[in-house]
């Protein structure tokens, strides 16, 4: 069995409705032979018409080469698909949720090359709507549980507002975890680091969705909004100009530590 001397992972930003998911489609295959990733991870928060997922959207993404998904404050937004996370599909929901939501906040999964990368998915307690499970606990709490996995790499997507809780998570797993994502913003940071003990830290990777309005949202109806103060209804453009967003890490699977970090941003004209 062929063991590489790095492990190639692509992170992709929160997928905002159907324009984020054709520009996936169009410029993941071209990246992918570019990449050449050993595993292709996607936030599905906003994957289903920027509202949770649906069973046709995770069929969608994995037919074009993505290979697990993490969620955020809206994965259970689609009420009709709820069944998707109790199936076999490496599909994830916050780890600190209530213990009675479906699905499971952590998985870890095989390569084809033998190694073994621990997912986590976590969600934020500052200024986010639902009252949450400590994170930090609860990443104790799992990393404790697995450490004796023989583990290659271990990633984490925190999904959160705040960046002092995303940053904060990053320094508590400096030299346990390999990578600290932050999710939920839709707008990517400038701020892609490794730390001195390899854990890698981007406080947002930002999203793939309409780029030329509000966080993938049309811009008139967010700026009624703010005019008003009446909220208004989010429209999500099915064509114009799309963003896509995400991060490149190698990995040493020896170590666990990460050796280098590459956000990414590309911009296609959907159709």
């Amino acid at each position: 069995m062929t063991i590489h001397c790095m492990l190639n992972i692509l992170f992709i930003g929160e997928i905002n409705g159907k324009i984020g998911r054709q520009a996936v489609r169009e410029i993941l295959p071209e990246l992918k032979k570019e990449l050449k990733p050993d595993l292709v991870i996607l936030n599905a928060d906003n994957l289903a018409h920027g509202n949770g997922v649906s069973e046709p959207t995770i069929k969608e993404m994995l037919a074009i080469g993505v290979d697990a998904f993490t969620g955020g404050d809206h994965c259970f937004g689609n009420t009709g698909s709820l069944k998707v996370y109790d199936s076999d599909v490496p599909l994830l929901r916050p780890a600190n949720y209530s213990n009675d939501a479906p699905g499971k906040g952590f998985t870890i999964i095989e390569l084809k090359n033998g190694h073994k990368i621990l997912l986590v998915n976590l969600i934020g307690q500052v200024f986010m709507l639902m009252d949450h499970d400590n994170p930090f606990h609860k990443v104790d709490e799992i990393l404790s549980n697995l450490a004796n996995n023989n583990l290659s790499a271990i990633i984490v997507d925190m999904h959160a507002e705040a960046t002092s809780e995303k940053i904060a998570l990053g320094h508590y797993l400096d030299g346990r975890a390999s990578a600290v994502l932050g999710t939920h913003t839709h707008v990517m940071t400038a701020d892609a680091r490794i730390s001195e003990l390899g854990t890698a830290l981007l406080t947002d990777v930002g999203m793939t969705g309409f780029a030329d309005g509000v966080i993938g949202v049309d811009k008139e109806g967010i700026i009624k909004t703010f005019l008003t103060q009446i909220k208004s209804s989010h429209v999500i453009p099915e064509s114009g100009r799309s963003v896509f967003n995400a991060v490149f890490l190698q990995i040493d699977p020896k170590t666990k530590k990460t050796k280098s970090i590459k956000p990414i941003t590309k911009y296609i004209n959907i159709n």
